[in-house]
């Protein structure tokens, strides 16, 4: 369990709308919210062994999806936040203030600058992001092979050989994550 999970969440969420519509000029479409989750959430994981969200992830054909938000995002309701759909049914999400970094540790806010950096540019198609999700998610890519739009484990980011290693050759994010697993 992660301590503040849906404050965490909800303040991730109007970080990157906020940070987006600064920087690209245009409000966050929802396949850069699930992107930019999922980044966060793997990218934490493979470099700690926790996930900072620890969000459910589908692999889905354009990438990893969070299903906690994808199947909610018509009723869900945040003071930080909002999602809305236009005439083209295209859904974007409007940040509603400001949000609190306190959840987040100095490395986890580094990370969301970083992926803001990288893909928040009002050039940059959901394409590209989708794209780039599935080159360095490799935890999408080995469940996309398996089962297409199955749930992803995140003991998938390790090495297939993880639950066999004997303790002294694990190294610190797979022994972080066998014990946020347990």
């Amino acid at each position: 369990m992660i301590p503040y999970q849906k404050e965490k969440i909800e303040n991730a969420i109007c970080f990157f709308a906020n940070e987006h519509l600064k920087k690209a000029k245009h409000p966050l479409y929802q396949t850069f919210l699930y992107k930019y989750l999922a980044f966060l959430d793997f990218e934490t994981l493979r470099e700690t062994g926790r996930p900072c969200l620890g969000l459910s992830y589908k692999a889905m054909e354009r990438g990893p999806v969070p299903m906690e938000i994808y199947g909610k995002r018509h009723e869900l309701k945040s003071p930080c936040y909002e999602f809305r759909e236009d005439q083209e049914k295209r859904v974007t999400i409007h940040p509603k203030g400001n949000p609190n970094l306190d959840y987040f540790s100095k490395k986890e806010i580094k990370q969301m600058e970083r992926l803001i950096e990288i893909y928040a540019k009002s050039y940059i198609p959901a394409q590209m992001i989708s794209d780039a999700s599935h080159e360095s998610i490799s935890a999408w890519k080995k469940t996309w092979r398996k089962s297409p739009n199955g749930m992803i484990d995140y003991s998938a980011v390790f090495d297939d050989s993880l639950s066999c290693k004997k303790d002294a050759d694990l190294t610190f994010p797979e022994e972080s994550y066998l014990i946020y697993r347990a």
